[in-house]
């Protein structure tokens, strides 16, 4: 699979709770709405739209991807969302995960956000996939209609997570994971995005890791 270096981008603010729009950063008093890519069935981008609306009942085909980083020994990283975020908040998810600004490749966002979430760079990213779906949030009422780009990766840092983003994390074994869903809520696209990256993730991790 081929790799690319890591990129840094602008940063997003943190979206407390009740803010649903969330705002990214500019000059200072200032804040402007976060625009998606909105795309069709193929991925390819139609327009843009702000964040909420594009996530508002029935839901608007955007663009999203989805990080798995694993340590040496194929446990992969989970993080906690924090309890402040508008959407699914204090739910167990994959390492990372967002949505490019618009004109921001996929790859770009994915070590962006990864930094700006748990203070990594990975030692290793490598494109998974992708894949589509459609998972409304039975807390927040609003929807994930996706297209999501799958990055699988290594780490060898320890994460150093900004606490307006995540609540806390845990590397977990194959072996390990079934156990934990079943006693912690986990994001409703979680097993989506797991299930879609499989076939990357044995091939980064090998088959002692079980995944």
């Amino acid at each position: 699979m081929p790799t690319t270096p890591a990129t840094t981008a602008d940063t997003l603010a943190p979206s407390p709770a009740g803010d649903l729009a969330g705002r990214r950063r500019g000059a200072p008093g200032a804040a402007a709405p976060i625009m998606l890519e909105l795309v069709d069935e193929s991925g390819t981008t139609t327009g843009t739209a702000e964040k909420l609306s594009a996530h508002l009942p029935p839901g608007r085909l955007h663009r999203a991807f989805s990080v798995f980083l694993f340590d040496a020994a194929g446990r992969l990283l989970l993080q906690q969302r924090a309890l402040g975020k508008y959407h699914s908040p204090g739910v167990w998810s994959n390492t990372c995960c967002g949505h490019p600004y618009p004109g921001e490749s996929p790859f770009a966002a994915a070590a962006r956000r990864t930094s700006e979430e748990l203070g990594l760079s990975p030692s290793l990213l490598c494109e998974g996939g992708t894949v589509r779906y459609n998972h409304p949030d039975p807390a927040s009422g609003l929807v994930e209609q996706e297209y999501n780009h799958l990055f699988v990766g290594l780490v060898q840092a320890e994460p150093r997570p900004n606490p307006d983003e995540v609540d806390g994390t845990a590397f977990v074994a194959a072996s390990e994971l079934a156990d934990l869903h079943r006693e912690r809520p986990f994001s409703a696209w979680f097993t989506t995005v797991l299930d879609a990256a499989r076939p990357a993730v044995r091939e980064l991790t090998g088959p002692s890791a079980g995944w």
